[in-house]
């Protein structure tokens, strides 16, 4: 039999198959040990074979995994030196992101659609909680909105409280299947709940001592909105370490940068400080933004940009 994995906790997995029947799921153990690097052979969106165990229970033995068409990956928080597949088999991400009750910083955001964009996957910025911006904090989104519009990136302003931008979000969910991400507490699951009001997913109140959010969500789960539309829920990111892109190839995720590349004096440019750089010159221009290329040298030179 056929079918998607649409929940994983670890060590067992929800496969839904070709007719909408849910199959409680394992892997069989050569898969474990199929690949040291990644810390879960099994990726919710994964496509899997499997075999019914004629148990009575109706649990099942996954044997192959077929190819993913692409996925969103970061470094582990628990093994060093390994990865996370975040999901997989996406036609599109969503990174709901807060400029206030936490704020998002540049950095997470751009490591996102730098990770995005090595796999091919189109996104789209949602900035919510719009119900707590004053005058300033919404002429200060409409700029950053503005940024990233003018590279490529689509963005949405919604408030789950007042039923902002909603059915924008809806119509761009229509068909697909979406990621879902973001940190802890920029109210996920509280929007989920709104496009999928029968799922009612547990929220909480953000620490007013740290101003970070509690993790409600616990596991990645694949939901069904409607027909041929599903979203991807996974816990709220803390950190997200970029995975896979050599430092010589980074340049090659950033759009603004990637259209200039054969503009530079050297082929191998770093746009850092070398001479004739024309990436280094639109900065210099405004014409790439200084936001932008700053998060892009924290990436090169390894620092530490990923909250």
């Amino acid at each position: 039999m056929k079918g998607v994995v649409v929940k994983s906790t670890g060590s067992w997995y929800l496969v839904r198959d070709a007719e909408g029947k849910m199959h409680r799921a394992r892997l069989r153990g050569k898969f474990k040990q199929k690949d040291s690097k990644v810390s879960n052979p099994l990726a919710v969106g994964d496509r899997v074979e499997f075999d019914v165990e004629q148990t009575g229970e109706d649990t099942a033995i996954i044997h192959k995994i077929e190819d993913r068409e692409n996925y969103i990956i970061r470094q582990s928080t628990h093994k060093t030196a390994y990865s996370h597949i975040i999901a997989s088999n996406l036609d599109q991400a969503m990174l709901i992101v807060t400029l206030v009750s936490p704020r998002t910083s540049f950095g997470f955001i751009d490591r996102f659609l730098v990770t995005a964009e090595a796999y091919d996957i189109p996104a789209t910025l949602v900035f919510n909680k719009t119900d707590l911006y004053d005058e300033d904090i919404r002429d200060y989104q409409r700029q950053i909105s503005h940024m990233y519009e003018q590279v490529g990136y689509q963005s949405l302003s919604v408030s789950a409280k007042d039923n902002e931008g909603i059915e924008e979000m809806q119509a761009l969910l229509q068909g697909k299947t979406t990621l879902l991400s973001g940190h802890s507490g920029v109210g996920k699951s509280t929007l989920i709940n709104i496009i999928v009001p029968d799922l009612e997913l547990k929220t909480s109140e953000i620490s007013d001592f740290s101003d970070k959010g509690v993790h409600t969500t616990t596991y990645a789960e694949m939901f069904e909105v409607s027909d041929d539309t599903y979203i991807i829920d996974t816990p709220g990111i803390k950190e997200l370490g970029i995975v896979d892109i050599p430092a010589a190839e980074l340049s090659h995720f950033f759009p603004e940068m990637r259209e200039r590349m054969n503009q530079c004096r050297f082929n191998n440019c770093t746009h850092f400080n070398e001479p004739g750089c024309a990436v280094v010159e639109a900065v210099r221009q405004n014409e790439i933004s200084l936001t932008r290329y700053e998060s892009y040298l924290s990436m090169m030179h390894g620092g530490d940009n990923r909250r």
